[in-house]
């Protein structure tokens, strides 16, 4: 892949896309937008890709839209300024709860993969909606968060209305909405925002680490399979989620990583899952 304001790398079974902006703290763009789409397609695509992991170059993680954008919608209009960052409105193609999946921003979950946010840094507005999508987050003391919308004289943008309150709980969603103010990775620590914080002097090595076990050590078919059941579950009864619980569990039976499951636990070795 030849990018622009993206880097694209895959090792050891993990393909890591990095923002890389790092003069604008990675300030998002079209051209990042479409880049980013286009290399989470071919990860999950590629067969020797069993995870994904999306970082920040330098010291952030996204800064947020590029106040270019935002300025541009200010003085010309959204349709006007759509049209010149080549950006258009979601279409609401999908049907159920798939679809809900489908959006501009809200697709990390529809990827059959584990999508990982390395938050390295700052992750404010954009780059905070962006980090929630994806499955686990993963943060470097040095992350900060912030929803700044209120601040511009905006809304919760991109469906984040309804996935901030099933991250950190309804109170702590809309103190952080209302009031923009800045957290640190603690904070987000105790609220559920983020998996893990790391050490900054290690964290690009203990992201690769996690990926690396994860991608080495469970079974593909079973992650991609569990991912779905969580995200669809969101709009499940608890009765449809077990019926469609006991019907993965009969179709696991017969797959090929559950036999390996047993084999190499009885046998006391590494697994060798092949996702199917």
């Amino acid at each position: 892949m030849q990018n622009q304001e993206t880097l694209y790398r895959v090792a050891d079974r993990v393909a890591t896309i990095t923002l890389n902006r790092p003069d604008k703290l990675n300030a998002w763009t079209a051209v990042m937008e479409r880049e980013v789409r286009a290399a989470m397609s071919e990860a999950e695509r590629d067969e020797g890709v069993r995870m994904i992991v999306l970082t920040g170059a330098g010291r952030g993680f996204c800064a947020g839209a590029d106040m270019s954008l935002l300025s541009a919608v200010a003085d010309k209009g959204l349709e006007e300024a759509r049209r010149a960052q080549g950006t258009q409105p979601t279409s609401g193609d999908g049907d159920g709860a798939r679809g809900n999946f489908e959006k501009k921003y809200s697709y990390f979950p529809g990827i059959g993969k584990p999508v990982i946010a390395a938050i390295n840094g700052p992750a404010v507005g954009l780059g905070l909606v962006i980090a929630l999508y994806s499955d686990l987050r993963l943060a470097s003391d040095a992350a900060r968060f912030r929803t700044t919308f209120a601040q511009r004289g905006l809304i919760a943008e991109y469906g984040m209305a309804w996935m901030l309150p099933r991250l950190v709980g309804h109170a702590n969603a809309l103190e952080l909405l209302f009031t923009a103010r800045m957290i640190d990775a603690a904070e987000a620590l105790r609220m559920g925002l983020v998996n893990q914080v790391c050490p900054r002097e290690t964290f690009a090595e203990s992201v690769q680490k996690y990926a690396v076990e994860l991608a080495s050590t469970v079974s593909p078919r079973s992650l991609r399979v569990i991912k779905r059941q969580v995200y669809e579950g969101m709009f499940e009864t608890l009765a449809e989620a077990f019926e469609r619980s006991e019907q993965e569990m009969l179709a696991s039976l017969r797959c090929e990583d559950f036999k390996e499951g047993v084999a190499h636990f009885v046998e006391k070795r590494a697994p060798a899952f092949t996702g199917r």
